[in-house]
């Protein structure tokens, strides 16, 4: 017996997500991320949405793992055996007119997340499978779920959800309790729960009917449109995509609200919904005006000092290519993010238990050595899939005052950055931490966008003392088997972190660190005492001087002494 799903209207709290989610079941095309802590009502909030469509729309969620046939669609096997070959539906078209969950939807393979999205952007879907082709109505409302803790989402798909909310469980006590004591009662007695909620579900039903039928009068006047445009420019927000998600979110909203026009009021509504993921996270600081004519000349890439803090521009340095893989998987996936999921089919090989049987070549085999179509475990191809998975690289940047000398910070963001371009690929991703004063900053958290990394890593100042220490340590949050660590600094550490030995306890914090290490050797070599190589030794991790990028160092043969594989 199926249960009913928890009303939309016993969710306490969490205005801002019930209000995308109405936005939403009004005008199906604003496709709603839902990001946060684990435990905080996102596929509870999913599942109770589908009871408020009109149908009401059937709620498919997408299992972690699925195929690409499973997803979009694919050859019907049993139909084609019995010699009536046709295409099967996949979860899309069963989501029409309902809603279409991807819990984690971070970790969803790229070419599925970009069919899916395609698909809920246009409303229509095709499938073109073995010679056939199928196209379906694909109105579905498009909702997504992450923890940002588990990874990012690449930013071309991020810019795809037309509304993102980020969620946190309830700080007020009595709002947990209220929470606690709903969740009792609908657990103990599910029928009597929903019954208590059924005036207002209805109520809220009827809202979303109503705004459906007004909302094609509801269009954006052109002063709504300048007022939008303005809105997103001052926020720096590139992506057109952002115009567009605000525009229908307004109108959306004015439905809902029974407004005949969009107003400033609805734009202000929507906005923190459709541009927080799109604003830049990082409020660094504006770039300095250049000095007037006739004022002393400075330094090219030093900018002004601001309490004791100098900032240098990067300086462009010929970096080499990092190219590593882990011990774990196949051999052929470049390190570990989700390398279980199916990527795209590149190809076909015979398998007499295929783990997914290719249909094609299988009945086309058959058909060559039988003339028939029926198989046999000789006939049998699997599709081949190319390997997912990405790495993550993880910058430690030294900002200490002792880069200050000779600009040498310049030169070492402009190694990172180099590194950055030339190494990271699609599906990898980056996170920096700085050190400098009396302790360490997480300056970008892990990401793919490179151009974010390149801006933080721009903006960083340098200046004050060396906690080595407390950055390694900090290191170990975000390193794993997938992670290589780039540790780029003079290593003269001089602030403890647990005795009164900074550089001892440096030693032992990079001891602690559980995924591969480079040192990159920052110090002049004039007075150099080479702590960054010591350190290096002490966890048998590669080092190499800074001076040495651009020789043609040989990173893949550095790599592979302390335990990686070799790329040819």
């Amino acid at each position: 017996m199926k249960r009913s799903a928890y009303p939309f209207a016993a969710i306490v709290g969490l205005e801002e997500l019930k209000t995308a989610l109405l936005l939403a079941a009004v005008d199906w095309r604003l496709g709603v991320l839902l990001r946060g802590d684990k435990g905080a009502g996102k596929t509870t909030a999913a599942r109770a949405l589908a009871e408020l469509l009109p149908e009401p729309g059937r709620f498919v969620n997408l299992p972690l793992g699925i195929t690409e046939d499973r997803l979009l669609g694919g050859i019907d096997l049993s139909k084609t055996l019995q010699g009536q070959p046709q295409l099967r539906p996949g979860l899309v078209s069963e989501a029409n007119a309902g809603v279409l969950y991807v819990d984690e939807v971070n970790l969803l393979p790229d070419h599925l997340a970009d069919a899916l999205l395609d698909a809920a952007a246009t409303g229509v879907h095709t499938v073109e499978r073995e010679g056939f082709s199928l196209a379906e109505e694909s109105h579905f409302v498009l909702m997504g779920s992450m923890n940002p803790e588990e990874g990012s989402l690449r930013p071309q798909l991020l810019d795809r959800f037309a509304l993102v909310v980020d969620i946190r469980a309830p700080e007020k006590l009595e709002d947990r309790r209220e929470v606690v004591e709903r969740r009792l009662a609908y657990d103990a007695d599910a029928v009597s729960f929903v019954e208590r909620w059924t005036s207002e579900q209805n109520r809220l039903r009827g809202r979303i009917a109503a705004a459906r039928e007004a909302i094609s009068q509801v269009a954006p006047s052109r002063e709504a449109l300048d007022y939008i445009s303005r809105a997103v420019h001052e926020h720096s927000v590139r992506s057109l995509r952002a115009d567009l998600a605000v525009a229908r979110a307004a109108s959306a909203h004015a439905a809902l609200t029974g407004s005949a026009s969009v107003s400033e009021k609805d734009v202000d509504a929507v906005l923190p919904l459709a541009l927080g993921h799109r604003v830049h996270p990082y409020p660094f600081p504006p770039v300095p005006p250049s000095p007037p004519q006739g004022s002393p000349k400075t330094e090219d890439s030093e900018t002004e000092s601001v309490e004791g803090q100098r900032t240098f521009t990067s300086k462009s340095v010929d970096s080499p290519e990092l190219r590593w893989r882990t011990e774990q998987g196949s051999g052929e996936a470049r390190g570990m993010r989700n390398a279980n999921a199916p990527g795209p089919v590149i190809g076909t090989r015979r398998s007499e238990e295929p783990k997914e049987l290719d249909v094609r070549p299988s009945i086309l085999d058959a058909l060559i050595q039988t003339g028939t179509t029926q198989l046999a475990p000789d006939h049998l191809h699997e599709k081949r899939r190319e390997p997912l998975g990405g790495s993550r690289y993880l910058f430690v940047v030294d900002s200490s005052g002792s880069h200050a000398a000779g600009q040498r910070m310049s030169i070492v963001k402009g190694s990172a950055v180099g590194l950055i371009e030339r190494s990271v690929h699609r599906r990898d991703e980056v996170a920096v931490i700085s050190f400098r004063g009396v302790s360490s900053e997480v300056l970008v958290e892990p990401t793919r966008d490179t151009e974010l990394v390149a801006a933080a890593l721009e903006y960083l100042p340098t200046g004050g003392r060396t906690p080595l220490a407390h950055a390694l340590h900090r290191a170990k949050e975000f390193a794993d088997e997938r992670t290589l660590l780039i540790l780029l600094t003079d290593g003269r550490a001089n602030v403890p972190l647990w005795t009164d030995d900074p550089w001892a306890d440096a030693v032992r914090a990079a001891s602690q660190i559980p995924c591969r290490v480079l040192v990159v050797d920052t110090e002049l070599a004039t007075n150099a005492i080479g702590r960054a190589k010591q350190l290096a030794a002490s966890i048998h991790a590669d080092c190499v001087a800074l001076e040495d990028f651009g020789k043609g160092f040989d990173f893949v043969s550095l790599l592979d002494r302390s335990g990686g594989q070799r790329i040819p």
